[in-house]
């Protein structure tokens, strides 16, 4: 019997054109040519994608669980994107909503090698949540960066990354940024988390300049870098920990799905996401999802730490620890930098606010 996982899509269109847009929606995403064009029994059984289900959802909206073979996939996290949502996304009345994967599939696309147990280890804080930051703006020198690197340090916080934008250009080329903030933490239990870009052979490079001055944690942008090569990365560089970042993370996938289960499965092992009340505007249960699908319960994935960002601020510690619970990364950037020469003792006042909430205790 054909192993199959589900695409989930959410189609915007009158209720006559439904069923045939769902028809093809899954020949779309599995052969891609029409079915008479088909004369091998097997394709026909086993690879044409199959409507499960259609279901009304009101307002001109239908969902439209589309089956999907899990052998069109062979363990390649880019392609399992590709025939998850594909030439699909292509549509802008389309979105995919969810998905429902298959053991299979768990275990060959790997998930995060460390997880929130791991990151825990990296900076000792097993009881309590993560705090994170980030160095910014772009265009500052690699002193200048290191010199934010070292007030974060010494005000406590466990991870400072690079913020996204920073890769390799002139003014802080990753060569020279990244001993010299490397060098800005030693002694220290921070963590630096430098941003990995370009080409995956550039990427391994970087790692390697990154390993050679003593760091174990990266980031990288999924969307930007290909999930293929998060997959990679993850596969052969077992002693690093990764860090996924939202850019790009925009359109046709629902975020809850992107960001919680996709960043997961594809070897993240923090998840930054943007957080209700911040510059992005998502919903409190849209960042609530995010967090739940990051560390749900799952025998093959360890759970990522859900890291929420975006316009954070520290005046909202405690309501966001309580929103989110222990089992979280609090990213705040912009809103200590503000602090300017009293950047460490704010980042002390964040890291202390962090260690001192207590959370309710459940029954």
């Amino acid at each position: 019997m054909t192993s199959r996982f589900q695409s989930i899509f959410h189609i915007r269109c009158p209720a006559a054109a439904v069923e045939a847009r769902a028809r093809g929606i899954a020949v779309e995403q599995s052969v891609e040519c029409p079915i008479a064009a088909i004369d091998d029994p097997r394709i026909l059984t086993d690879i044409v994608g199959q409507v499960a289900e259609i279901t009304d959802l009101g307002g001109g909206v239908f969902e439209a669980r589309i089956a999907l073979a899990v052998e069109t996939v062979g363990g390649d996290a880019g392609q399992f994107l590709n025939m998850a949502l594909g030439n699909t996304s292509l549509h802008d009345d389309i979105t995919l909503h969810d998905m429902v994967l298959t053991p299979e599939l768990e275990t060959a696309l790997g998930g995060p090698g460390h997880g929130l147990a791991g990151l825990r280890r990296r900076v000792g804080a097993e009881d309590r949540a993560l705090t994170c930051s980030a160095i910014k703006p772009q265009g500052l020198a690699p002193a200048r960066l290191a010199d934010l690197v070292a007030r974060f340090a010494a005000g406590g916080v466990d991870f400072v990354k690079d913020d996204h934008s920073l890769v390799d250009q002139a003014y802080a080329p990753f060569a020279e940024r990244v001993p010299a903030c490397a060098t800005a933490i030693r002694g220290s239990a921070t963590r630096y988390v430098p941003n990995l870009s370009g080409s995956l052979d550039t990427m391994r490079e970087q790692l390697h300049i990154a390993r050679d001055v003593g760091l174990d944690t990266a980031m990288v942008a999924p969307m930007l870098i290909g999930p293929a090569n998060l997959q990679a990365l993850v596969r052969d560089n077992p002693d690093f920990a990764f860090f996924g970042h939202p850019t790009m993370g925009g359109g046709r996938i629902a975020p809850a799905l992107l960001f919680g289960t996709l960043y997961r499965l594809w070897g993240a092992d923090a998840i930054i996401f943007v957080n209700y009340g911040g510059r992005f505007g998502y919903a409190p249960e849209t960042s609530r999802a995010i967090a739940e699908r990051a560390r749900a319960p799952n025998p093959r994935l360890k759970p990522a730490v859900p890291t929420p960002a975006g316009g954070m601020l520290l005046s909202r510690v405690p309501e966001l620890l309580d929103f989110y619970g222990p089992d979280t990364m609090l990213l705040i950037g912009g809103d200590l930098l503000l602090a300017h020469e009293r950047l460490a003792e704010e980042t002390a006042a964040f890291t202390q606010a962090v260690a001192r909430h207590s959370f309710p205790v459940l029954v």
